[in-house]
């Protein structure tokens, strides 16, 4: 018989054995020797596409699963105990204040983050699983340096998990075969696999459920992974088949062109689909970066959930959604009040309000906020359209067709590329990076709560920019020497407490923008070579 085992290559911090125990250890273990030879397959899978996207193939609806997109019959098993009513979805990450806020909002919905949202040091990743034991247990509470009190209110949120995704090694955990062979696990395993040991059988005792969102999927095939993961665990825990429910993220550009095909995959185990709107965005300027001037974007602010392209990817989810009787959840409008500022938190209500206005008359049966102070905002819209329905998973939207001509024309009405736009995505992205090397990766800039996704948008524009030859509306050429330029004079003019960390910062954000090698996720050579308390993975 094979045996994988699991070693921590990290420093354990207090109560870090209640989480990283013997028995949990060995059911991450299960996971990885079942399912890692399947998730590697499936990660070269996504660089066999992209090369062929890269001379000249384009994506579109898969003819060998057309099929399952033509029988009408099948239906998703739909929202578990808890889930029915979804309106409101508060995000965030999962340190121990952050948690109780959370869990106080008023939301009906906490997205707990290990992802985005969650810069992945070894005791953000520990500290959150054992945040979120403490809170499903209601044994959480927290005291702040000047001594206020957070505990938990009567009545608290439905809890979905978000893992992170497929392509991230969590290289604090190994897991070791039965060769001696060392390889870092999986963090979606390691993520998913600690909170349904811990959880899910809590989770159901009370009457909800082990629920998550899967992050990242780039087809099918990788939903039918995650499937086989949640088989395998609801069998090794004693859980009835179909208790875990998953809400999958449609985050990428080729998981837009099979979310029918993610659906059915999963169809004993889905909720819903969520439109991740700005992990959409970095997708579509990765995927097509290498063919010219075909796909260049125009600045950022200009990419709005009105464009032609994001109106197409929107209709087209709730429709499918709705056919098969999965919930459609909204994206997160990123303006968050600032309580120093009226004047922004008056903008920032109002451009919330319209957001989930748009969404809520779309067809959507909830949607994300990243404050809780926008709950109620977000909430009267969809209580408008609503009532005291729980969702409109009866409206069909069956008048919505959606070619792959309209996913792929990423054309902006009016967009243009600003010397300001650039500026904004060298700004941006290098004061997010340092907050994510400080170990916070949900961060207020410039009024807006920003996790990896503004980072991965603005390197990647800034990447392509330079080398489509782009030129500025004001007919200046976006080369590498004026990002380099730009990069160092806000250096020049950043606050830097820790100056150590912004030059990290930097060099991380010139290396993803100015190098002729595009990393495919920022986050892999910030994991790799400057997190503080990274540990090297064994050759």
């Amino acid at each position: 018989m094979c045996h994988t085992t699991i070693t921590t290559n990290a420093p354990m911090g207090p109560r870090y054995a209640e989480i990283l125990s013997p028995e949990a250890l060995d059911f991450i273990a299960t996971l990885h020797r079942q399912l890692a030879g399947e998730r590697a397959d499936l990660l070269q899978a996504r660089h066999a596409r992209q090369e062929a996207i890269a001379a000249g193939a384009d994506l579109g609806f898969l003819a060998e699963t057309a099929a399952v997109r033509d029988d009408p019959h099948w239906r998703v098993a739909g929202p578990g105990p808890g889930l029915e009513d979804r309106r409101v979805e508060i995000t965030g990450p999962t340190d121990r204040k952050m948690t109780i806020n959370a869990l106080n909002s008023g939301a009906r919905v906490w997205l707990a983050d290990h992802e985005d949202a969650n810069t992945p040091t070894f005791a953000n990743m520990v500290e959150g699983q054992l945040n979120l034991r403490d809170a499903i247990r209601r044994e959480i509470s927290y005291t702040s340096p000047d001594g206020k009190e957070y505990t938990l209110g009567e009545t608290t949120p439905t809890i979905v998990f978000r893992p992170r995704g497929w392509h991230l090694a969590s290289r604090h955990l190994m897991h070791v075969d039965e060769h001696g062979n060392r390889f870092a696990c999986s963090a979606s395993m390691v993520d998913a696999g600690l909170y349904l040991f811990h959880n899910a059988k809590e989770l159901i005792a009370r009457g909800s459920g082990p629920y998550l969102y899967l992050p990242k999927i780039e087809g099918h095939r990788e939903a039918r992974l995650w499937d086989h993961l949640f088989t395998l665990a609801e069998q090794e825990l004693g859980l009835e088949h179909g208790t875990i429910r998953a809400t999958v993220l449609i985050e990428t550009l080729p998981a837009a062109f099979e979310m029918e095909e993610i659906l059915y995959e999963l169809r004993d185990h889905c909720a819903g689909l969520n439109a991740g709107r700005w992990d959409y965005i970095f997708s579509i300027i990765k995927t097509y970066r290498e063919r010219g001037d075909e796909h260049v974007l125009p600045d950022r602010a200009q990419i709005t959930m009105t464009v032609p392209f994001m109106r197409a990817y929107t209709e087209l989810l709730v429709s499918t959604c709705h056919r098969r009787g999965a919930q459609a959840i909204g994206g997160m409008s990123a303006f968050i009040p600032n309580r120093r500022d009226p004047e922004a938190t008056e903008k920032a209500l109002a451009q919330v309000a319209a957001d989930k206005r748009r969404e809520a008359s779309d067809g959507f049966d909830g949607s994300w906020v990243a404050h809780p102070g926008l709950v109620a905002v977000a909430q009267a819209e969809f209580d408008a359209v609503l009532g005291d329905r729980p969702n409109q998973l009866d409206r069909q939207r069956s008048e919505v067709s959606v070619t792959a001509a309209d996913l792929l024309d990423t054309t902006v009405p009016g967009g243009r590329i600003t010397l300001a736009g650039v500026r904004a995505n060298v700004s941006a992205a290098l004061r997010y990076l340092e907050s994510w090397l400080r170990g916070v990766g949900a961060a207020g800039i410039d009024n807006l709560m920003e996790d990896v996704a503004t980072a991965e948008i603005s390197r990647s524009q800034l990447w392509q920019w330079i080398r489509t030859g782009a030129t500025t509306s004001e007919g200046i050429p976006v080369t590498r020497e004026l990002v380099a330029q730009m990069l160092a004079e806000t250096m020049s003019t950043v606050e830097r407490p820790d100056g150590e960390l912004f030059d990290q910062a930097a060099a991380l954000l010139a290396e993803a923008c100015l190098e002729e090698a595009y990393p495919s996720f920022v986050t892999l050579p910030g994991c790799t070579r400057y997190l503080t308390d990274r540990v090297p993975v064994a050759a």
